[in-house]
């Protein structure tokens, strides 16, 4: 996900297009307490008092999916029916998602992918809907069994959802039955975004990453824990340190995979594609001519979403249409999610890319996830100016991998920094036992504070 989404959305012309925008872009049931009524069944019998107006904060079960038949046949057919555009004229992905990863994905999703495997997963998982805001907040809610665990609210991006944290759910609620202590548990709650997975779609305009982390602090305090620590990538990167910048009496600590690092001159060298200054080398260099490359040849979506995200109407209506646009994402993720179409499966199986979609255009959300880049006034890759304890993970094949000098400079209290030999944007689903554990080293040291 780019820098600033803050555009002259109405002004996109041609390559000066491109030019503009890239200037401006700079940039379960519950798992039973061991104590007795602490369970979260009890806790949300005291928390349906009426607020405000009309809202109410009620904590209610979120329904167990049952996605009728007939809009999976409706799903196939469409699959069936593409009407496909002849071969790329190049050897490479240089002109975009390949017709041949295409058409293998589409002849596996018509014909052996099975929605109901996640759904299953899904509904076995503990998941709740809250109205914040005016706007119906579908969750995941998961307590530890162990005593003193932390609260942890963890967000996705784009194009993700919670799906891409289900991998991490064991590891940071139940550390013990993954290699960890005890003492490193969490309390987990992973919030769908608005207009994303099956929280409600907003109906008026303001829904930013601001908006977004102070929804999240009212249902973190809603949850009875007034002091937690946070987690994110992408979207979720915005969200996370919007929460630590907003509400650091309640945010303790944040760490993320995608942490906004770059020096101001950098960012706009790189925006430019212009070459880097004198004396950068190292991680610094690596890092800028990732950024560069972004910049020049990987924005078309975020600039098209940032600035006609109405006119993507064939994210509603193509199946195809939606998967290859989600594909697309970034040149490393493309990179590792191609070949599992082709029987070389890496880090994500096609079925993980496939439930991931498929909730996608289950849930009709191409356009409304797409509005939350129309809506961002702020930047991703630059400093934010966090000033609370911070933790960093650099994963190589991420948009761009933070060096640790730039996220020293970032945060001055970096608490944890880890370089990791593998792994890409979509960290937690990709990588889930390396995330978890930079996610336990990153509170490890305000346990011990705090303890």
């Amino acid at each position: 996900m780019p820098e600033k989404f803050n555009l002259n959305r109405r002004r996109f012309v041609g390559s000066t297009a491109i030019t503009i925008a890239a200037a401006q872009l700079g940039m379960f049931g519950f798992a039973k307490s061991d104590e007795p009524g602490k369970g979260f069944s009890q806790r949300s019998s005291t928390v349906a008092q009426t607020m405000a107006g009309s809202e109410t904060t009620a904590i209610r079960p979120f329904p167990q999916l049952n996605v009728p038949e007939s809009e999976l046949d409706d799903l196939r057919r469409r699959i069936k029916a593409m009407r496909w555009p002849t071969k790329e004229l190049v050897a490479d992905d240089s002109q975009g998602v390949q017709l041949a990863t295409t058409r293998a994905l589409a002849t596996y999703w018509a014909d052996s992918y099975d929605w109901r495997k996640i759904e299953a997963r899904l509904n076995a998982t503990p998941q709740f809907v809250t109205r914040i805001d005016g706007v119906d907040i579908q969750f995941i809610h998961v307590r530890s069994k162990h005593e003193n665990a932390l609260p942890l609210v963890i967000t996705h991006g784009w194009p993700g959802s919670i799906i891409e944290q289900m991998k991490v759910i064991g590891p940071l609620t139940d550390p013990m039955a993954h290699g960890a202590s005890a003492s490193d548990a969490f309390h987990l709650v992973i919030p769908s975004i608005p207009g994303y997975g099956y929280s409600a779609e907003p109906e008026a305009l303001g829904w930013d990453p601001v908006r977004i982390a102070k929804a999240w602090v009212a249902l973190m305090k809603r949850l009875g824990y007034d002091r937690f620590v946070a987690q994110g990538g992408d979207w979720g990167a915005a969200v996370t340190q919007q929460l630590a910048i907003i509400a650091p009496d309640h945010v303790m600590a944040i760490h993320s995979n995608m942490p906004g690092t770059v020096p101001d001159d950098t960012l706009a060298k790189a925006i430019a594609n212009a070459p880097p200054a004198a004396g950068l080398a190292g991680d610094e260099l690596h890092a800028y001519r990732q950024l560069a490359d972004f910049y020049t040849h990987h924005l078309g979506y975020a600039v098209e979403m940032a600035n006609r995200p109405q006119t993507l109407y064939g994210l509603l209506d193509s199946p195809i249409g939606l998967a290859a646009w989600i594909l697309d994402h970034d040149k490393d993720s493309y990179e590792m999610i191609a070949p599992a179409f082709a029987g070389n499966p890496g880090g994500l199986s096609r079925d993980d890319v496939l439930d991931n979609i498929t909730m996608y255009w289950l849930t009709k959300t191409g356009i409304s996830s797409s509005r939350l880049y129309w809506e961002n006034k702020l930047g991703f890759f630059n400093v934010q100016g966090v000033k609370i304890p911070t933790g960093v993970s650099a994963f190589p094949h991420e948009i761009y991998t933070a060096p640790q000098s730039w996220s020293e400079q970032a945060f001055p209290k970096l608490v944890y920094y880890k370089k990791h030999d593998v792994g890409g944007h979509f960290a937690a689903w990709e990588k889930p036992q390396l995330f978890s554990e930079d996610i336990r080293a990153t509170f490890r040291s305000l346990r011990k504070q705090s303890g």
